[in-house]
C-alpha cells in the first residue's frame, strides 16, 4: 500500500463532517487528541498496514513489540477508519465527561496495548485447539478492539441505554456487535 500522504477521500470528508456537526469546541481534549492522532497517522502513516498489524508470528515470535504500539492507529482504508472514529467520537465523549480526560487517557492508553496482548492470546489458542498455524499470521489493525473495551466499559456506565447505529435504534449492550458486522462489511479484514 503507498503513503497515503494528502489523499482526501469519502470516508475521512464523511468523518470530517461529523466532526464538525459535533464541533470541536463540545469534544473532550482527549477524545479530539485520539481523533487527530488516527487521523494523522491515516494520511501519514508509519508504515502500511501490513507492516504494522498484529499477529502472534510478527508481535511474539519476532519479538515485534512496537507493533502493539502501532497497530491500533493505523487503519486499513478510510471506511474503516471512518466507522473507528465516529464510534470513537461518540464513545469518547460520553465517557471522557464522565470519567475525565487524565483518567480517559490512561483507559485508551492501557486498552490500545492490551487488546494486541488479547489477541495474540487468542491467535495462539486457535493455533493450539485447531491445530492449525496459519492463525498466527492472522494480522489486524485498527481501533476496533479498543472501541469494543470502551462499549463494555461504557454500558457498565449507562446501563440500558439505547445507540443509533447506521440510524437505527439498538440496545446499548448490542450496539458493539452490530457495529463489528457493519464494519465488517464496510470494511473487510
Amino acid at each position: 500500500m503507498q503513503r497515503r500522504q494528502g489523499r482526501v477521500s469519502a470516508g475521512l470528508l464523511l468523518l470530517l463532517y461529523q466532526i464538525s456537526r459535533v464541533g470541536l469546541q463540545n469534544i473532550p481534549s482527549v477524545t479530539l487528541g485520539v481523533l487527530a492522532l488516527n487521523i494523522f497517522l491515516f494520511l501519514n502513516p508509519v508504515s502500511p498496514p501490513h507492516e504494522v498489524c498484529i499477529s502472534l508470528h510478527e508481535g511474539f515470535y519476532r519479538k515485534n513489540w512496537q507493533r502493539l504500539l502501532l497497530s491500533p492507529v493505523h487503519h486499513a482504508d478510510d471506511w474503516h477508519l471512518y466507522c473507528n472514529m465516529v464510534s470513537m467520537l461518540w464513545k469518547g465523549i460520553m465517557l471522557e465527561k464522565k470519567l475525565k480526560s487524565r483518567w480517559f487517557a490512561y483507559i485508551i492508553a492501557v486498552f490500545s496495548v492490551l487488546i494486541g496482548v488479547v489477541y495474540m492470546v487468542l491467535e495462539f489458542m486457535l493455533v493450539k485447539i485447531l491445530d492449525d498455524p496459519s492463525y498466527e499470521r492472522n494480522c489486524a489493525v485498527g481501533f476496533s478492539g479498543v472501541l469494543f473495551a470502551l462499549k463494555v466499559l461504557n454500558n457498565h456506565y449507562n446501563p440500558g441505554r439505547v445507540s443509533s447505529v447506521f440510524g437505527f435504534q439498538i440496545l446499548s449492550k448490542y450496539a458493539c456487535w452490530v457495529e463489528l458486522v457493519a464494519i465488517h462489511i464496510i470494511s473487510p479484514g
